[in-house]
């Protein structure tokens, strides 16, 4: 009796002829069948093997971070898809074209710092307000209104010593507390320890001038360097939460290291973002952003001392003689003789054309304060001193409000003065938002919404966290469509290139927004020297 080899099922003619040689090629066929076997088995081996070096290999790696976690974290099952690790600094692998690179190159130019001629200068060799004063140079002139003030301001070390470089972050102004007036002064930084603050006379009247050291030079290149060397130094968080189980990471246009993250680089604008990514969260599971805290202990001891209150910072300069000057009014037959840059005659000017609105390039100060309100030196503005006529200015209109606490100020001064606008309760967190005020009898819609990250709020959902040139986008626009942006103050830790490219954005889609409505009324609100 013949057996049929397993396959064959039973085709014994087919195998009558040839039986004696299936016989034989049986026993290699086995050898081959047993080694595809074994083959197949230290695949699966070495597949196990690699599972479990990645997940070894994951759990290393993360232990190596500070991870911030909820204590209410849960164990999960679930695995995510490994993120690839990088040390990720968005802001210096941009994509420019040559006239972007060369805005770029000319912007950096254009705001460049004279550094100290050593890197290290000793404390005792940096700026002491206290020894500097400033004296004005033309005292004894008759002055008016239109004329110039110069000052010369002589700085020293604390030795005594008078400086020989320049570099000092002066800040200079002329004002008249009884008047409620102030302007500010262009400061000429001679880079030999002196400097010149040239001033408009404004007003009539008593003009005081008050010098200020805001930073010595010496710190301001300490600042320079954490600027570029630590743009992680304001670091900030977001919450990953799926079911029951939460985490927390590190978030910012920069993580150093080469830990997985998560990438949140917005996909329209280009602007980028990431978080470390979760230990046991994917990437999508992200709801919240938060400011998490600051960096500290970057500075060293001999550091340290170019930044002490009541030593060096916002420190007064004071005169070596008299420190005002009294300012004559003009004369109706002065008119005549007044300068091309002076306000008077850019107010007169504008009287006899009729032409409200044009604007007068190059002109500093752009404006100045009298009896506590804002008054430009190109052009006229109007003054609304009451409810009414802001109502009446705004009847009809959507306002949308851009960007971070100063003009979020906007829209909390308007809802609480105008009567008839009314916030509408949207449960947004405070000072957050974003936030709604309607005026149902005027027709008057106001919003507001902050900018994208980076932005040292509260906890703000991901859900609203919106980038501004995305939301313009979006918007129709047109003659009954007003829109006030402000974006600075939450930028100035992070490198300069990374708030030219959030301009640029911004730019790009203010152009589009005005093409297609070009009676859109756009305002930009530029950024104010701090108090603190």
């Amino acid at each position: 009796m013949t057996t049929v080899p397993v396959g064959y099922g039973n085709h014994g003619s087919m195998l009558h002829g040839w039986e004696r040689h299936e016989w034989t090629m049986w026993p290699n066929f086995c050898r081959f069948h047993i080694f595809c076997m074994i083959l197949a088995i230290l695949a699966v081996v070495v597949l196990i093997h690699n599972v479990h070096q990645l997940e070894h290999l994951d759990h290393s790696t993360v232990s190596g971070l500070n991870w911030i976690t909820e204590p209410g974290d849960q164990q999960s099952s679930s695995r995510t898809t490994k993120i690839a690790s990088k040390n990720y600094c968005g802001y210096e692998h941009q994509i420019l074209s040559k006239r972007e690179r060369a805005e770029e190159e000319s912007l950096l130019a254009a705001i460049q710092w004279p550094k100290p001629p050593e890197d290290r200068i000793p404390f005792v060799r940096s700026t002491d307000p206290a020894h500097s004063d400033f004296v004005i140079l033309n005292h004894q002139a008759r002055f008016k209104v239109g004329d110039q003030l110069e000052v010369l301001v002589r700085m020293k070390d604390f030795q005594g010593k008078p400086k020989k470089y320049g570099g000092d972050y002066l800040q200079a102004r002329i004002h008249s507390p009884m008047l409620k007036a102030g302007a500010t002064g262009r400061v000429v930084d001679y880079q030999n320890g002196f400097y010149k603050v040239f001033f408009i006379l404004l007003w009539p009247g008593e003009v005081k001038v008050s010098v200020s050291l805001v930073h010595p030079s010496e710190g301001i290149q300490v600042l320079q360097r954490l600027r570029e060397e630590k743009p992680d130094r304001v670091y900030f968080k977001s919450l990953f939460r799926s079911g029951r189980n939460s985490e927390t990471t590190v978030c910012n246009v920069c993580l150093p290291g080469d830990l997985p993250v998560c990438n949140f680089t917005d996909l329209y604008t280009g602007e980028p973002w990431f978080c470390y990514k979760p230990r046991k969260l994917p990437c999508a599971s992200r709801i919240s952003h938060a400011k998490g805290g600051y960096q500290k202990g970057l500075l060293t001891a001999a550091e340290n001392l170019f930044f002490q209150n009541d030593v060096n910072i916002k420190m007064p300069v004071f005169s070596s003689g008299p420190d005002s000057v009294t300012v004559k009014p003009l004369r109706f037959t002065d008119f005549s003789n007044l300068k091309r840059d002076s306000v008077l005659s850019h107010q007169y000017k504008y009287e006899e054309s009729g032409n409200l609105g044009r604007q007068v390039p190059n002109v500093f100060p752009s404006g100045y304060y009298y009896e506590d309100q804002w008054r430009p030196r190109t052009q006229w503005i109007h003054h609304f001193n009451n409810s009414v006529d802001v109502t009446k200015c705004l009847q009809g209109k959507v306002i949308y409000l851009f960007g971070d606490s100063t003009i979020r100020q906007w829209f909390e001064y308007l809802t609480a003065f105008v009567p008839d606008l009314v916030e509408f309760n949207l449960g947004s967190p405070k000072n957050v938002g974003p936030f709604m005020s309607v005026d149902l009898k005027h027709s008057v819609l106001l919003k507001f919404r902050c900018h994208g990250p980076p932005i040292r709020f509260t906890t703000v959902f991901t859900s609203e966290l919106r980038y501004i040139a995305n939301e313009l986008n979006g918007i129709v626009g047109g003659r009954n469509t007003v829109i006030a942006m402000t974006i600075w103050s939450h930028f100035s830790t992070f490198p300069l290139e990374v708030y030219i490219r959030r301009l640029r954005n911004i730019r790009r889609s203010i152009v589009r927004l005005l093409d297609r409505s070009p009676k859109t009324v756009v305002v930009i609100r530029t950024a104010n020297v701090q108090e603190l």
